[in-house]
């Protein structure tokens, strides 16, 4: 979606920003200046050490997320637990750096003739590799080799490249590190000003507010290694990479391609399985004739070039697996932009539009979509999966390189989304745009989207009856790993949400792009967020790894937080917040909180920035970095207390070196209000 908004009149930005850090030196005096304290400089290089593999899950024990996210076939390995003759960097949850952007907040650092070595944890043919590479001087990205070996005798290489990466400026970015100011009538943070409107001029640092940093890339071993084996990532020595930094290693063992007989083969229609020709236009014909005999349309392994939209209707189309059976295509300039405002096209499969009465008892599954998209452009549809579908499902597919994974606009009705990974978006991974009813997305894998990770967007018509279940976000770059803009009667359940980059947090429930009201009923219940909760830059706060923002109207539906675990929160795990030129126009009350763990805070464990009220019970935290309820209310400061009551429905335990976090003076509304207290850094999260 779109996601910057801004406000003019009132001088304010919805989404801020944050100029570069080029030294270790400076990075510490901006975060120190911030009230940050989890930066950490370059690490000594760790000895090869024959150590046990450390497996992972959003990098952590997988002990403290049992349950929760998506169960996948892939076992992860952060590069920072590995062994190397490489630089450890980060920890780091500061905006605009390589380290903040890795998953865990920290990576290895290789110059040429280095490398980084995993013992592979269980039996795997084929490696996922997260990586990131410099761009080029101008921007558009380069390519460079890296070296993969395998018990110190196979090797084989990949080519990276950072073309898909390396994004900069404002909203909706660039890719060239030297360009002015997209918006200069824009308010910034780095001035605290208007730069057009401010005399002189100010100068803006260049590149401004490098991001993206980070795309991966996969690679099939030919045969199948064991527990034990050692995979060994090496930097040429004659790389024209000056450095690449590996995040993390995913080893998978594959399975054999799948195989559908009696279907519509689309290499009888004339697909090209080498990728050479077009294979657009027989897909087309595969699909016309399986829908006249009712028949599935199966592809088999190879790569088909497609460089427009497959539209797809009543039709079943399976893939030998998303290893196997892969769409890639172009991202092509339409000579005159199309009706619904792009003026590019590129790989996709799309459902009819709602207006024309959008497609149903679509089936795609067992592929994937490797697309071209190096900009972000909001007009166009350039994205994997599109369209509107009604009692259709997409499970089992690889989308990659494409604006948004799924974008879907409404009205439709009963989609389930499953068993998919989604990965290096330009914008989103799915969104639930306008009016999408009793659907389901659940047991995805998304990682590294340049906007929410998964959303669901009431604009205009209100989402009803959705549920996001037991799926896994790691690294969105910008915005939240999962967004609720109005609706009625969904659930968000049983996810884990790790590693918020800038501008949102883990979870958001916002009143704001025009979204209908909420009403009903939000269940959120049993997800786990780490390390979640940026510095808002705009505001100079920090956010809560679930925040509640009323923008454009109050929220109050009946809003049950359930279940629910915040570890290592980089400032509160809770806050509710509405914009200061509308704090006394909205509020937000009738949240419940209940049974909810809270493993660490940098600062309180309920940030209260608005009217309204919230109730809490068996709410158990410790680790606590500040007053457990820092309590602004409406920033009216009345002698009454607070605008912002808070209920305790009991059994709200533990807290941190302040005392306990909800004590009795604190109820039912006094004013603690802190607006820029300074931050703890928690321990590590641990067993409960």
């Amino acid at each position: 979606m779109s996601w910057y908004s801004t406000r003019a009149a009132a001088g304010r930005l919805d989404v801020p920003s944050r100029r570069p850090v080029r030294t270790a030196t400076a990075l510490i005096a901006v975060s120190a200046a911030l009230g940050l304290t989890f930066v950490g400089t370059d690490a000594v290089a760790r000895p090869d050490s024959g150590a046990r593999p450390v497996v992972t899950r959003a990098g952590l024990d997988p002990a403290l997320v049992a349950g929760r996210g998506a169960d996948v076939p892939f076992v992860e390995q952060e590069a920072e637990n590995a062994s190397t003759n490489g630089t450890v960097i980060g920890p780091d949850r500061t905006a605009y750096t390589l380290a903040s952007e890795a998953s865990g907040r920290s990576a290895v650092k290789l110059k040429p003739g280095q490398h980084v070595e995993f013992t592979l944890p269980r039996g795997a043919n084929a490696l996922t590799v997260r990586y990131s590479i410099p761009d080029s001087a101008r921007g558009g990205g380069i390519v460079a080799p890296l070296d993969v070996s395998v018990n110190g005798a196979r090797r084989t290489s990949m080519t990276l490249t950072s073309q898909y990466s390396w994004l900069y400026n404002q909203y909706p970015f660039s890719n060239d590190p030297q360009a002015d100011l997209i918006h200069p009538d824009w308010w910034i943070t780095e001035c605290q000003c208007v730069p057009n409107a401010t005399t002189p001029a100010p100068a803006v640092d260049k590149p401004f507010r490098p991001s993206h940093f980070y795309d991966e890339q996969r690679m099939k071993l030919g045969r199948t290694y064991h527990a034990g084996d050692t995979v060994r990532l090496s930097v040429p020595t004659r790389s024209p990479a000056a450095w690449t930094v590996i995040d993390l290693l995913d080893s998978e063992l594959v399975a054999p391609p799948h195989v559908v007989s009696g279907a519509a083969n689309v290499l009888a229609f004339g697909a090209d399985p080498s990728g050479h020709r077009d294979s657009a236009g027989a897909l087309d014909k595969a699909i016309a004739f399986a829908q006249r005999k009712h028949l599935k349309v199966y592809v088999p392994p190879g790569t088909y070039q497609v460089n427009r939209h497959i539209v797809v209707d009543d039709v079943t189309i399976v893939g030998a697996g998303s290893w196997y059976t892969v769409f890639k295509g172009r991202e092509v300039a339409l000579s005159t932009p199309a009706p619904d405002g792009s003026v590019h096209t590129g790989v996709g499969f799309y459902g009819k539009d709602a207006a024309n009465g959008g497609s149903s008892d679509v089936h795609l599954s067992g592929f994937a979509v490797e697309g071209d998209v190096r900009e972000r452009i909001d007009t166009d549809q350039v994205n994997a999966v599109g369209g509107a579908l009604d009692d259709s499902t997409v499970s089992g597919l690889y989308l990659h390189h494409t604006k948004v994974g799924l974008w879907f606009d409404g009205p439709m009705r009963g989609l389930r989304v499953t068993d998919n990974v989604i990965v290096d978006q330009i914008a989103d991974g799915l969104n639930f745009h306008t009016g999408v009813t009793d659907s389901t997305v659940s047991n995805n894998f998304v990682r590294n989207t340049g906007d929410d990770a998964l959303a669901l967007w009431s604009e205009k018509t209100g989402n009803a009856r959705n549920v996001l279940a037991h799926n896994t976000v790691q690294t969105p770059v910008l915005a939240n790993g999962i967004a609720v803009y109005g609706g009625t009667d969904n659930t968000v359940t049983g996810n884990l949400i790790a590693d918020p980059i800038r501008e949102g947090s883990a979870i958001q429930v916002g009143s704001r792009f025009g979204a209908e009201p909420f009403a009903g009923h939000l269940t959120i219940s049993d997800n786990t967020t780490v390390r979640a909760g940026t510095f808002e830059l705009n505001w100079r706060i920090g956010l809560g790894a679930i925040w509640f923002y009323a923008l454009e109207k109050d929220i109050e539906a009946d809003i049950q937080v359930t279940g629910d675990h915040f570890l290592d929160n980089t400032y509160n795990a809770i806050m509710l917040v509405s914009d200061f030129p509308v704090k006394d126009k909205y509020e937000i009350k009738n949240v419940h909180f209940k049974d909810i763990r809270v493993d660490g805070t940098g600062t309180s464990v309920v940030s209260a920035r608005s009217a309204g009220s919230a109730s809490f019970e068996n709410v158990d935290a410790r680790n606590v970095g500040a007053v457990g309820i820092n309590n602004c209310g409406s920033f009216n400061f009345p002698s009454t207390g607070s605008e912002f009551t808070v209920q305790d429905l009991g059994g709200n335990d533990g807290g941190g070196t302040s005392g306990p976090w909800l004590a009795p003076w604190e109820l039912p509304n006094t004013i603690t209000c802190d607006d820029r207290p300074p931050v703890v850094t928690p321990p590590a999260p641990g067993t409960w």
